[in-house]
């Protein structure tokens, strides 16, 4: 009944705009010439002239009190409203009469049974389809496939029911008793397979699940009652009579459900509010519906509902995801994200479409106020579809980059640094792009023409360039980078005077954390040339200096036994392309000559290895008796003048001469 309210009511205003406009075209064809001459002299005459104008300047006069005038049309369309039902009680029995008469007269012409019975026997036998097929099910299933076997057993039931129906051809009344009563059974085993699912996922208990059910069906009952009663021609004040005394029973069982589940906080202060805030709202619902006043209604429907049924969608959806993780997937996403997007704009269109047709302003800026709501309603479906766009490419790029490992060959390696190099970036660009785009789309629904705007900020955007010309070369700097793949997140690079492990990027610059702690943040238009130290490999040399007589063979014998067992360790050997090798003299200095050493390994790690290669090499050389060249100095002079000072200190009266003296 809810959900045909306020179709009937802008049906119902078609067909009275169309019995106008047929009892109005007749009347003009048999209108008289001389009536209208009489007319046209009247409107020559001077004084219907003045008086015309002066009516027509009271008319287009702004009222002194909007205010007052709206509240009094309020106040006598609810009193019309209230007249009318009272009117139309008395003939609530006729009507009804009337209408059961006219069906059992149709079945005993047709020569079939009456339509109740009819539907008792289509239901049973939709009912026994589905309980055999739910007899061939094993008992215990797990609770995903348990949700499956809901739908499936839904989708038997239903085909059952619509098989039975259009195998027949009924005649006129009893089809439309039949197809809405039927509608009304399917939607209600609609609701119950979806409790059965939320009871299994726990997001219900038991009690709650039964009560539920019951209102669903007088619910679907009464939806149908009134689109039969509609369609069997029942005046529309009776038809509203009868509503509002079978929604009676449904407000009942709403306010009790309110009081049994939140009678846990009654002992509390906000407990107690919370209840009778809860009760209050749907005694005031029901009487705006009773009051036609459907777009407040409505309003107010979707506003406490809403919520909740985003609640019990999150849960059902979770309970039932396929990615238990806590990085969900995309399909996780899409799953929970698209659930919430179809619940919310379904429920801003049935909202807009009610109050396109069921409009509570009479002023003169009727069209201005129409223009902003309907924008309003059409910016939060395209800001619902928007945000699932971003949070389906945000887990994506999010899957992608947890993907990423630190194992596995160069190329696998070199890939996935490059991923979780540029992934952020575009992430990043994904995000300003669907904002811009979305504040452009939302300002063009609200009525505001966003051409000039565009250009606008073009022309802006120009000036701005212009002006900023270093940041404009730091965006496209960076840009370039990113293309050669110049370095990636992870790598350790030395730019001009900056040196450190890439850490993270923006569109304009770069962070490198220095190996001693700090954080240099760069633009990309400051970096230059850039040296990478963390590609493919890398090679290290250094230098050993020993004396002129140190046997070089056997150096290169003992260097080769150190390379073989850095291989050999098991956290160093990994590490290695080519072994620790002597290349041979590189030099002959003063003191002693100078042998290069290299080793080629993975980039990053020569450190470690060359610490580790100079420990061995000292005790290497140490065990076998070779030493490392060192300076020496030898100082000589005149043997006479070392004679005489050395008698000089001897001759001396109390000083004792000794050979380390001297």
């Amino acid at each position: 009944m809810y959900i045909l309210r306020p179709l009937l009511f802008s049906l119902f205003l078609c067909l009275c705009g169309l019995t106008n406009l047929q009892a109005q075209t007749p009347a003009a064809r048999i209108a008289q010439p001389s009536k209208i001459d009489e007319l046209l002299r009247l409107l020559e005459d001077e004084d219907v002239r003045v008086w015309l104008e002066r009516k027509q300047d009271a008319l287009s006069e702004p009222r002194d009190n909007e205010a007052v005038w709206f509240i009094e049309e309020w106040e006598a369309r609810s009193r019309a409203r209230f007249n009318a039902l009272l009117a139309a009680v008395p003939r609530v029995g006729d009507e009804l009469s009337r209408v059961v008469s006219a069906i059992r007269q149709e079945a005993r012409s047709s020569g079939l049974v009456p339509a109740a019975l009819m539907f008792v026997i289509i239901a049973g036998i939709a009912v026994s389809t589905e309980w055999i097929f739910r007899r061939s099910l094993p008992e215990a299933l797990p609770r995903g496939q348990a949700a499956y076997t809901e739908i499936l057993t839904l989708s038997i039931f239903t085909a059952s029911v619509a098989i039975l129906f259009f195998l027949f051809t009924w005649p006129p009344l009893m089809r439309v008793v039949l197809l809405y009563s039927l509608v009304a059974l399917i939607a209600w085993r609609l609701a119950t397979a979806l409790l059965r699912i939320a009871l299994a996922a726990s997001i219900v208990s038991a009690r709650s699940y039964s009560r539920t059910q019951i209102f669903v069906a007088l619910l679907a009952a009464t939806m149908a009652f009134s689109a039969i009663c509609e369609r069997l021609a029942v005046a529309a004040d009776v038809r509203s009579a009868l509503a509002i005394g079978l929604s009676i029973p449904l407000v009942v069982i709403a306010v009790a459900m309110i009081w049994r589940e939140r009678s846990s906080d009654v002992g509390s202060l906000q407990g107690r509010v919370s209840r009778a805030m809860g009760i209050s709202g749907a005694v005031v619902l029901w009487l705006l519906w009773c009051g036609d006043f459907l777009a407040l209604f409505w309003l107010g429907m979707m506003l406490a509902l809403v919520p909740r049924a985003l609640s019990i969608a999150d849960s059902l959806t979770l309970s039932f995801s396929p990615s238990r993780s806590s990085l969900p997937d995309a399909k996780s996403v899409l799953l929970v994200r698209g659930t919430r997007a179809i619940i919310l704009i379904a429920a801003v269109d049935w909202v807009a479409f009610v109050w396109r047709h069921n409009f509570p302003f009479v002023s003169g800026e009727v069209t201005l106020i129409r223009t902003i709501i309907a924008g309003a309603f059409n910016s939060v479906v395209i800001l619902l579809i928007i945000d699932l766009v971003w949070q389906l490419a945000k887990a994506y790029i999010t899957s992608k980059l947890s993907d990423v490992s630190d194992e596995g060959t160069s190329n696998a390696l070199a890939r996935e640094s490059r991923l979780r190099t540029l992934l952020p970036v575009f992430r990043n660009a994904l995000a300003a792009a669907l904002l811009c785009v979305a504040g452009l789309t939302v300002l063009s629904e609200m009525g505001v023409k966003i051409g000039p705007l565009v250009a606008g900020a073009g022309v802006v955007g120009v000036a701005i360039g212009f002006g900023s010309q270093t940041l404009v070369k730091d965006v496209v700097s960076g840009i370039f980078y990113l293309l050669d793949d110049a370095f990636r997140v992870g790598e350790y690079i030395e730019a001009g005077n900056y040196t450190g492990v890439v850490e993270s990027f923006s569109l304009r610059s770069v962070r490198l954390r220095h190996h001693r702690g700090p954080i240099f943040t760069v633009p990309f238009g400051s970096l230059g040339a850039i040296k990478n130290a963390s590609r493919d490999w890398t090679v290290d040399k250094f230098r050993i200096r020993v004396p002129f007589k140190t046997d070089v063979d056997k150096v290169r014998k003992l260097i080769k036994e150190i390379g073989a067992q850095l291989q050999a360790d098991p956290q160093l050997g990994s590490l290695f392309i080519e072994p620790l090798k002597l290349k041979g003299v590189e030099q002959i200095g003063e003191y002693g000559i100078e042998l290069g050493i290299a080793f080629t390994c993975k980039p990053g790690e020569q450190t470690v290895i060359r610490r580790k290669a100079y420990a061995m090499l000292m005790q290497a050389f140490h065990d076998n008796g070779i030493d490392f060249a060192q300076p020496v100095v030898q100082v000589s002079g005149d043997e006479k003048e070392t004679a005489a000072a050395t008698l000089a200190v001897r001759q001396r009266p109390g000083k004792t001469v000794t050979p380390d003296t001297v």
